[in-house]
């Protein structure tokens, strides 16, 4: 019985974390590459598949906007097709979108702009998500 007791406290706090810690993700993209850009939609797709309730970002600055744009991004349609799913966001950088001459008109939809990318991230961070750099 003793040893029940002791392996059942134990094992709560596993349970209690299990239960209590949110799936959230922000995916840091800085690069044009395409092999970045459809790794970062794989890593969305199969996330989204095996825990639907996860939180999911992807922060394009940089060279990464790419990813955002129409008729340019190589994912275009994988990233129209989630803008209906209220936990993954696409976000992109003013900044850069400043520093690259690229309007709004020229993100695809459903696709999203913060003041700052990296303040995103950081930002992010600081409320504990999880932080994945795409690369290869």
């Amino acid at each position: 019985m003793k040893k029940l007791v002791v392996l059942v406290g134990l094992l709560m706090p596993c349970f209690l974390m299990a239960q209590t810690k949110d799936y959230k993700v922000v995916f840091d993209l800085t690069s044009k590459d395409s092999l970045d850009q459809k790794a970062v939609m794989r890593w969305i797709n199969e996330i989204s598949k095996s825990t639907p309730t996860a939180k999911l970002e992807v922060v394009m600055y940089a060279k990464g906007l790419e990813l955002a744009l129409k008729n340019k991004s190589i994912v275009e349609k994988e990233v129209a097709g989630f803008a209906t799913n209220s936990n993954v966001k696409f976000k992109v950088c003013e900044i850069a979108m400043k520093n690259q001459n690229i309007d709004k008109s020229q993100l695809i939809d459903g696709v999203e702009m913060v003041p700052d990318g990296i303040y995103e991230i950081i930002s992010k961070q600081h409320q504990g998500w999880g932080y994945i750099k795409a690369t290869h």
